[in-house]
């Protein structure tokens, strides 16, 4: 089982990397673009099969994602 995990700052928090691309990408010519935030994409390799779904959510609660500036979803796959 593999899952693919999502971690991005919540709404309302600050996101410096995302501010920074949103500036320059009128410069190179993509306007109009807004609201970009900028996050983790981790993938992970789980032996077991669904029962993983509690794992991956105890990771992500206490290591992979901060919940307290973070939203994460994950999802799991074949693999």
């Amino acid at each position: 089982m593999r899952a693919k995990v999502y971690i991005t700052p919540k709404k309302g928090i600050l996101d410096p990397q995302g501010a920074a691309i949103e500036r320059a990408l009128p410069a190179l010519g993509f306007a109009g673009v807004g609201n970009v935030r900028v996050g983790k994409y981790i993938e992970l390799d789980l032996p077991g099969g669904e029962d993983s779904v509690d794992e991956v959510d105890k990771m992500c609660q206490n290591l992979l994602a901060n919940p307290i500036i973070e939203d994460f979803r994950y999802e799991l796959v074949p693999g």
